[in-house]
């Protein structure tokens, strides 16, 4: 007979280490595949899981929960997984600042350098709405295309082109930006 999870719960609270065994076994790949919504590889899909069965473990989470051991596991890997995704987009200047080594100077306005002007691109990228920026990224620097970024989202490709041609419009007086799409 299948224990439920509050059985699991109190087994765990008991001290019967069984339990977690249990729960692991019952939630790991659907924890996996649920990761995978927020996140863009398998690999740290399972290691945003596997963290989060070590913590609850170690540190006794478990003893906190009073009703649903399932509620509070996938709101934790949704928690970590977009967690792990904003560290993850603090590095993608790294791949600007690749494209920005390509540029020819006289692609700069007279009297600019091209790390004032990657400074100045970087903070009017942090400035856009969340959802134009996340989306200006997976096009301009992931090299996605208009249906791949609607999936990956979960929104249509309208809303993609819309909120993509709103970036561009807000950040097209940037040489560096033009020079970037130039180079696409």
């Amino acid at each position: 007979m299948k224990r439920t999870d509050l059985d699991i719960l109190n087994k765990l609270k008991e001290g019967d280490s069984s339990g977690y065994k249990e729960l692991f076994d019952r939630y790991y790949s659907q924890l996996c595949t649920y990761s995978l919504q927020y996140c863009d590889s398998f690999d740290l899909a399972e290691d945003i899981v596997q963290e989060l069965f070590v913590s609850f473990w170690n540190d006794k989470f478990y003893l906190k929960i009073e009703d649903s051991v399932s509620s509070y596991l996938f709101k934790s890997v949704r928690n970590n997984s977009i967690l792990a995704m904003r560290k993850k987009n603090k590095f993608v200047f790294e791949d600007i600042e690749d494209i920005v080594s390509q540029l020819i100077e006289e692609e700069l306005p007279p009297g600019s350098s091209a790390e004032e002007e990657l400074a100045r691109l970087k903070e009017e990228i942090e400035k856009l709405p969340n959802q134009s920026k996340e989306i200006f990224k997976a096009i301009v620097l992931d090299e996605m295309k208009y249906k791949e970024v609607a999936e990956h989202f979960g929104i249509s490709v309208n809303t993609v082109k819309t909120q993509y041609s709103r970036a561009l419009k807000k950040l097209r007086s940037s040489p560096l930006l033009i020079a970037l799409l130039m180079l696409k």
